[in-house]
């Protein structure tokens, strides 16, 4: 659209800084760090390093603005250059690395030496390391067995030399009932031999008692008395020896009898107490064998702790290292994160500001423009009018003269926002 045609005329603008804005609306094409100036058809001027005349007053924190962003887009076209240079050093630096490679890459022509002939040897060597490292776990398991081996002759023979302790203490209370047997053999065996020499002695007294009375009856003196036979002495002396004798074995199979029992009850309690002692052996020999277990058991699991909580350690510290180092890109994230939204709202309040400016530049222009086109207008017509009077002068005058004069054309030029009150202009035909 011309907008000579609307009753203005644009004059391309001038930036200095190379920033420009465009505003559709109102025909407005460089606003920036320099001045921007532009003519009328009817001969006013505007400038915009001016202020837009007398509008310069509100304007100057929007000028900051602009000069705001264009130093952001000198950085930022610096920090392309910058960019641009950066690529540019690693193509060359890829370039070189790429060359140096062709030049020394293994070639087999004897331009530089073959590593390839030194594989084979590479890989049997490292074959001989594996087969090392196996044969250096199998003895290591060799060695643990062994060393379990050897804890299991260990417990056997704390076993065996348990159960030696015990039979040796069981031999050592034998003894002593052995000995409390010979003691109660002694007493009786004591006790026969007082009992015989009681025999004896009985025996000679009554020996004694038997030559006494033969002696008294040798006499010379023949009584002949009628008086009741005599006592048969050989007769009661048999009878008594037959009675003692009774008596003393009596009193032997009595002492026999009783240590019969004694002994059978004595050996019985010892079978039972060999018995119960045996058991008890046996009990005491599996609870050790399951001590012993339960031992190597708890080292088993001992060390399998200890081997899990270092583990345990090294995987929370490298897990901690990991969260410290993951905690510091998120706060440096949020850093960003933080900084980008600020960049964000400061970038919209330029925006909102920029817009308002646009709002009210084009608001502006708007009203120059309806005031300039009904200017122009008028003015049009003016020219219309007078070219007429020139042409018919003197029929023009005479019809002014019998008609009454027609009413003055007022203009109300609108004021821009830093008047303080309007003008009004009069346009009178002729």
């Amino acid at each position: 659209m011309s907008y000579f045609s609307r009753g203005f005329r644009q004059v391309p603008s001038s930036c200095s800084g190379g920033a420009s804005m465009k505003l559709s609306s109102c025909g407005v094409h460089g606003l920036g760090g320099g001045s921007t100036a532009g003519s009328f058809g009817s001969g006013a001027t505007w400038g915009a390093g001016s202020g837009w005349g007398s509008f310069g007053g509100g304007t100057g924190g929007c000028f900051h603005n602009f000069e705001t962003m264009q130093n952001l887009n000198d950085r930022l076209a610096s920090y392309l250059a910058k960019v641009r240079a950066l690529e540019e050093a690693n193509g060359d630096l890829e370039l070189k690395i790429r060359n140096w490679h062709e030049k020394h890459a293994p070639r087999t022509d004897g331009g530089l030496h073959d590593y390839s002939k030194y594989y084979a040897s590479m890989d049997d060597l490292r074959n001989k390391i594996i087969a090392a490292n196996v044969n250096n776990a199998t003895v290591t398991l060799q060695i643990d067995n062994a060393r379990l081996a050897a804890d299991d002759f260990k417990m056997k023979y704390e076993n065996e030399l348990f159960l030696r302790q015990n039979v040796e203490a069981d031999i050592n209370g034998l003894r002593q009932v052995l000995d409390e047997l010979t003691l109660s053999k002694s007493d009786l065996e004591m006790q026969i031999e007082s009992l015989t020499e009681e025999r004896a002695f009985l025996k000679k007294n009554h020996e004694e008692e038997i030559k006494s009375l033969q002696g008294t009856t040798s006499g010379g003196v023949n009584v002949e008395i009628n008086a009741a036979p005599g006592i048969d002495l050989t007769m009661l002396l048999n009878k008594m020896r037959a009675e003692y004798e009774a008596l003393t074995e009596q009193n032997r199979q009595d002492a026999a009898n009783w240590f019969n029992e004694k002994s059978k009850e004595l050996n019985m309690t010892i079978s039972v107490s060999t018995k119960e002692t045996n058991t008890n052996k046996n009990e005491i020999a599996e609870l050790r064998r399951t001590l012993q277990g339960l031992e190597i058991d708890l080292k088993t699991q001992l060390s399998l702790r200890h081997s899990l909580e270092g583990t345990l350690a090294e995987t929370e510290g490298r897990y901690c290292a990991q969260l410290s180092q993951m905690q510091g890109l998120i706060s440096n994230m949020e850093t960003q994160v933080q900084q980008i939204r600020e960049d964000m709202e400061c970038q919209n309040a330029d925006y909102r500001k920029l817009l308002d400016i646009k709002i009210r530049l084009e608001n502006e222009i708007e009203t120059y423009r309806r005031i300039l086109g009904a200017l122009w207008n008028i003015v049009l017509q003016f020219v219309i009018v007078f070219m007429f009077g020139i042409v018919n002068g003197a029929s023009l005058k005479q019809k002014n003269k019998n008609k009454p004069k027609p009413n003055s054309h007022r203009l109300l030029i609108f004021p821009h926002r830093g008047a303080k009150q309007g003008h009004t202009a009069t346009l009178t035909p002729g």
